[in-house]
């Protein structure tokens, strides 16, 4: 008999393994033989994926909680079930889909039905993976049509800033010792002062952020 390895694999570092983890236990997986990838499933470009190629040869099975655990390249994914399946001769169990399990029926029909199945899952991972960008866009556009704005919101001009921008318009100082009075970077200070300027005199009881 060959080895039992396991692949479990998270989108993002914040996101937690630990039911993919349960699972291999569960299939009596060796804790050293499970390789966590905590990226994208977008390529098969992942560190402990490699890793893991090198060691799986003919006999041995390869557990992975669902198609999608895998990756999310309809294309990719098929490549790299022929890869492991023909050219390494290593069974694949897909533990969320029974049929997806290459220890059984290796006959014609059983390998037709694994093709189907593979094929139309690895599209629905695909798919998903569209839909979700799809929506993340839509989100994003929406959010700017309602005026919220992203990124980091603007630091508060200083307490100073009116006195110190005052001096170096009337020459009285430098932009450097400007800046440094108001605790910033000059090229800040500079950024600062042009909006400062364009909002007093276009409103004077207005400041800007």
């Amino acid at each position: 008999m060959g080895n039992i390895f396991g692949y479990c694999r998270v989108s993002s570092r914040d996101q937690n393994e630990d039911r993919q983890l349960i699972t291999m236990k569960e299939m009596d997986v060796p804790e050293k033989n499970v390789f966590v990838d905590k990226q994208s499933g977008r390529d098969f470009d992942r560190p402990q994926y490699k890793r893991l190629m090198r060691r799986i040869k003919a006999g041995d099975v390869l557990y992975v909680k669902s198609i999608d655990r895998l990756g999310r390249n309809y294309r990719d994914i098929q490549e790299q079930w022929k890869i492991i399946t023909k050219d390494k001769g290593t069974d694949i169990v897909v533990i969320d889909m029974p049929l997806l399990d290459t220890r059984r029926e290796k006959n014609l029909l059983g390998t037709f039905i694994s093709d189907i199945v593979l094929a139309l899952l690895s599209f629905v991972a695909e798919n998903e993976r569209a839909n979700i960008r799809q929506r993340q866009a839509e989100g994003i556009a929406a959010a700017k049509a309602r005026g919220v704005r992203f990124g980091r919101p603007p630091m508060p001009l200083p307490d100073n800033f009116y006195d110190v921008y005052q001096r170096w318009r009337m020459k009285k100082i430098t932009i450097n010792q400007a800046a440094e009075e108001c605790r910033m970077p000059r090229s800040t200070f500079f950024s600062k002062s042009e909006k400062f300027g364009k909002a007093t005199f276009s409103d004077p009881g207005k400041n800007p952020k």
